[in-house]
């Protein structure tokens, strides 16, 4: 046996994870990783010597009964494959990205976070299938650009962006995620001053300016009165609309309520209904003299002046402003971050380096047969077609190995009768639908075989189903009886009589509050109708509840030696969670009295499962013999 001077000692010098065996149990073994690992995850009490002998003693009869109740085949009960087969569904999306290009990407939107780009376009969007046209034009806008004419000339001159017109292609600033994250990408890839090189999206061709960064200024929490122009609005209309909103602004000045006035006048008409405020924003989302005016305010409760955009005239109330998490290690912004991430369609490119890895991981394995075949298999197949073509490949042939599973030309040609048209109608070219179907049928292994994938997987699902087989043994071995059998109780309280005394206790009626303060009106209603607690306590609903009964002394919340009959106990606060509780105490019984079994039935049933459990357990030791070994194999770190 493991002497707790050895576990202290080693303890005291810093205790390093090693799969070196540490006990044995039948045929099965623990390493010192997979009981450090459990203990940590479930102790508080960082490698204190006791609580860590404790907790093995614990985990070797935890080990027992999980053992015994897959000898007994409880593993394939109903009941627990059903609901690993739940759980296993409930969490399985969480890990269908890549967890190396999860975190990578987390990490780069926190960078790109840390500041704004003042970003300059010109959007030159192909138009039919022939874009050969298209890209010389982005070559001589390209060109003009290297030869040195200005940005916002060739941007007016080239651009299909139809707000280029009036911004001269100036976007404002914009920082991650305020773009398509393949735009994103080139924005934050062009160095400060510089022009990027001509992008091809599938809208178009795409030239960028970074004509110059800040630190990231963060999200604002705002209000405002909109005034907007008219349909068609010309001078005079818009003149008008500068009156009212100047007007606006003096009443503000002078103490006007600004959401009965965002109310009253706002033209837009969500904001108007919440006394002008709208969703928190941050840089790229709005008009670019929107968000400058915005996040130029220099204090909460700010006004700005009227200032026109293509909208309208606004009037900004700055209501509260929100700075970039410069810190990696605070887990709660992080985690905020990295469910942006997963909601982008940045996300998608953690599928396609998923793909790469299953493929590698799972021994993927080209049959031999003729690609340009297939293709032409695929075009009969799909179009009910018959040409008279003898091919030497049918619905059977294997078309590659993954895994211990064959993919066929049946599979292929399933799916792709499914998934063989685009959004628009038209049917996908052959090379995309074999790609995408490549991907489906990497994801679909995945997913079937993630245990082999993901360690942290494997954990969870490992810990679930021990957790419910440990539930389902304890409750046919010790709960059930325990709570059950009632002749065995009856015998074990004969047989144990003078542990379940009356000592000094009392006849009271134990009051438990939501809160300090809900305690104090109650007590104070008590106090004067103590006969009528139980209508009193029914007008707080569940807020406050009461037990009536015989308790020990030291159970009963606020008792002191001067506790009398027909008197208050002083209400007790729970620090943790400010719940609080007192009694009314009915007859104090000073003198001992053996309880009856009705009386003592929590007690004896406790103990009877006490005793039942280690009877049990002794057995289980028996029948798989438990070894510990004693040498240094908690052992001390550098």
């Amino acid at each position: 046996m493991i002497r707790q001077s050895i576990l202290a000692v080693a303890i005291a010098l810093g205790l390093q994870a090693s799969s070196q065996t540490l006990f044995t149990y039948g045929n099965d073994s623990v390493s010192v990783q997979d009981f450090l690992q459990a203990y940590e995850k479930n102790n508080s009490a960082g490698k204190n010597p006791k609580a860590m002998q404790e907790y093995l003693d614990l985990y070797i009869t935890a080990r027992l009964k999980i053992k015994e109740a897959k000898a007994r085949g409880y593993d394939t009960l109903p009941n627990i494959v059903s609901e690993m087969q739940n759980l296993r569904a409930q969490i399985l999306p969480n890990y269908l990205n890549d967890p190396k290009s999860m975190n990578k990407l987390v990490n780069e939107a926190f960078d790109r976070s840390q500041k704004d780009i003042h970003l300059m376009h010109i959007f030159i969007p192909v138009t039919g299938g022939d874009t050969a046209s298209t890209y010389q034009k982005a070559m001589q806008a390209y060109q003009q650009l290297q030869k040195g004419v200005p940005f916002a000339t060739i941007a007016k001159q080239y651009s299909g962006d139809p707000s280029a017109a009036s911004n001269s292609g100036d976007l404002g600033f914009i920082t991650v995620f305020s773009l398509p994250y393949e735009l994103e990408n080139l924005a934050y890839a062009t160095p400060p001053g510089k022009i990027s090189p001509i992008y091809r999206s599938k809208a178009g061709y795409h030239i960028f300016k970074n004509a110059g960064e800040r630190k990231a200024l963060g999200r604002m929490r705002a209000a405002q009165v909109l005034l907007a122009f008219p349909p068609g609005a010309d001078a005079a209309s818009k003149q008008e609309t500068k009156k009212l909103a100047d007007s606006l602004y003096n009443r503000l000045l002078k103490g006007d309520d600004f959401g009965k006035l965002a109310a009253q006048f706002s033209a837009d008409p969500i904001s108007a209904q919440t006394e002008g405020r709208f969703p928190e924003f941050g840089v790229g989302q709005y008009d670019p003299v929107f968000e400058a005016t915005a996040f130029a305010l220099s204090k909460d409760s700010a006004i700005s002046k009227p200032f026109a955009t293509a909208h309208g005239y606004h009037i900004i109330k700055r209501m509260d402003r929100l700075p970039v998490n410069k810190d990696r290690n605070n887990v709660e912004a992080m985690q905020q971050l990295r469910e942006k991430v997963q909601q982008d369609e940045r996300i998608n490119t953690t599928q396609a380096d998923l793909v790469k890895t299953v493929l590698q991981k799972a021994g993927y394995k080209i049959s031999p047969y003729q690609q340009n075949e297939l293709k032409a298999y695929t075009s009969q197949a799909l179009d009910s077609q018959t040409s008279g073509t003898q091919f030497q490949i049918k619905a059977t042939t294997p078309l590659f190995q993954l895994g211990n599973k064959t993919t066929t030309v049946d599979d292929w040609i399933t799916y792709a009768r499914n998934n063989r048209f685009k959004i628009d109608g038209t049917s996908k070219p052959f090379e995309q639908l074999w790609d995408e179907f490549m991907q489906y049928t990497a994801l679909e292994y995945y997913k079937d075989n993630l245990e082999t994938f993901n360690p942290e997987f494997r954990s969870q699902l490992t810990e679930f189903r021990e957790g419910n087989l440990f539930f389902e043994i304890m409750q046919k071995e010790v709960w059930g009886p325990a709570q059950n059998d009632t002749v065995a109780l009856q015998n074990y309280y004969l047989q144990h009589k003078d542990q379940y005394i009356w000592k000094k206790s009392a006849d009271a009626i134990v009051f438990y509050a939501g809160d300090a303060t809900t305690a104090q009106q109650v007590l104070a209603q008590l106090k004067k109708s103590p006969g009528k607690w139980r209508e009193i306590v029914e007008q707080y609903n569940e807020k406050v509840t009461a037990d009536s009964a015989r308790f020990e002394w030291s159970s009963i919340p606020g008792i002191t030696n001067a506790s009398t009959n027909k008197t208050f106990t002083q209400p007790q606060i729970n620090k943790s969670d400010n719940t609080t509780a007192f009694a009314y105490i009915i007859q104090v019984n000073m003198q001992p009295v053996q309880r009856t079994f009705a009386e003592a039935r929590g007690s004896v049933i406790n103990d009877y499962g006490i005793e039942l459990e280690k009877k049990w357990v002794e057995e289980l030791k028996k029948k798989y013999p438990v070894k510990k070994y004693a040498q240094a194999q908690l052992t001390p770190g550098p």
